[in-house]
């Protein structure tokens, strides 16, 4: 079982109490994302094309406590930009963790070696490290060699300390069936707890906007993949609703507030994947966003949008209400053959609006104030920080990777 027993009852319990008490918005993973700074600058990535003072900004050790009070999620994923980057981190953890909350890390695991010392391993931790499929296809998405084999060292060592890891994998266009699969049948050998998966979502920001998936390709991707899995036993950290509405067996719409995220802005509308405004609190995202004008039919964005973090927890909600279902699918697998469920039609979608520039001059307009008001004073350099290769300083004068 990739999740824990005690995890998934304690997370089962809380989705139960949240539907027995009639509540129809609430969170299951609280998205912490204290950075935008990152040492690779990938392909398919739409996080770190920010000017550099708002790639030096950071959330702090408190600010991070106060994200997990307002939103009072079981689960947190904290991600960035690389998490491994924050002077705080490991406070952050273990602050986290001592409120037993299921925790975690998101990394390249460029710098997992270095770092990992300052953790310690608890059945509330996993590293979760970014493994985009084999050494040609990871180092591909990452735009840099060698990257793969530092991943797999960093989680054999991490494995060899007793810690718990599992890895995220995002598909895109263009990719094998089977390589995927023979990658899935490796990192099972490699002794990961599980396997996070799902297609890319268009950033509008990422600079490759030619690889990612629409619904019907990403459908009959999974699906050959999961046919090619029948028997080999993997082990995935998602609900099995959710791998079975990949391959296009659910007709879901998206519960974008399952999956809030917290970042150095704020809690972003409406979702981890589109950043449409900020709330200056949780209580204001959730009472103040208008979320019937997202998700696929509604918004054009949101068109192609299988993502994880919209869907996963549609799928554990509907595993509550329909749980015989979901003991069927989780015994059996996802279907492969049966004819797919209809899908969302995109006839009365509104047409997308685009705000990224107003958004980040806004927020330049924030930071310099603050700056005013500490009288000018240029924030001190950080260390020096390798993107892509190349050694670049973690100060004012950084742009982002290009």
């Amino acid at each position: 079982m990739a999740v824990p027993l005690m995890q998934a009852v304690r997370v089962g319990r809380y989705v139960l109490k949240q539907h027995l008490t009639g509540r129809k918005r609430y969170p299951l993973v609280l998205m912490l994302e204290p950075l935008f700074r990152c040492n690779l600058a990938c392909a398919g990535c739409g996080k770190i094309d920010y000017p550099a003072k708002i790639l030096n900004q950071r959330m702090s050790y408190q600010e991070c406590m106060d994200a997990d009070t307002e939103a009072g999620a079981p689960v947190i994923a904290v991600a960035g930009g690389e998490p491994l980057l924050h002077k705080e981190m490991p406070q952050i953890i273990e602050g986290l963790v001592a409120r037993k909350k299921y925790v975690y890390l998101c990394t390249n695991a460029l710098l997992l070696e270095k770092k990992i010392d300052d953790y310690k391993p608890s059945p509330f931790f996993s590293w979760d490290v970014h493994l985009d499929g084999d050494q040609q296809m990871h180092d591909s998405s990452v735009c840099q060699e060698g990257v793969y084999e530092r991943a797999v060292k960093a989680i054999k060592l991490a494995k060899s300390k007793g810690f718990r890891v599992s890895i995220n994998c995002t598909l895109f266009d263009g990719v094998k069936p089977e390589r995927v699969a023979a990658f899935f049948d490796e990192v099972m050998k490699l002794g990961v707890d599980g396997v996070m998966t799902a297609p890319g979502y268009a950033y509008e920001r990422a600079p490759d906007q030619e690889h990612f998936l629409n619904r019907q390709k990403t459908k009959t991707l999974f699906r050959d993949i999961f046919r090619l899995g029948k028997g080999h036993k993997w082990r995935f950290t998602q609900s099995p609703l959710f791998l079975n509405f990949l391959a296009g067996n659910e007709t879901y719409h998206c519960t974008p507030w399952g999956k809030p995220l917290r970042t150095v802005f704020g809690w972003q509308r409406p979702c981890y994947l589109l950043g449409e405004g900020y709330a200056k609190t949780f209580k204001e995202l959730m009472d103040d966003t208008a979320w019937e004008q997202y998700g696929t039919g509604a918004y054009e964005k949101c068109a192609d949008c299988m993502v994880h973090s919209g869907y996963e927890s549609t799928a554990v909600m509907d595993a509550v209400r329909r749980p015989l279902h979901f003991i069927k699918v989780a015994l059996q697998g996802p279907e492969t053959e049966k004819p797919m469920a209809p899908e969302i039609s995109l006839t009365n979608q509104r047409p997308a609006s685009y705000g990224y520039d107003d958004e980040v001059a806004r927020q330049l307009q924030r930071i310099e104030g603050e700056e005013a008001k500490r009288g000018g004073s240029k924030p001190a350099r950080g260390p020096r920080v390798r993107i892509n290769g190349r050694a670049e300083a973690e100060g004012p004068a950084v742009s982002a990777a290009k």
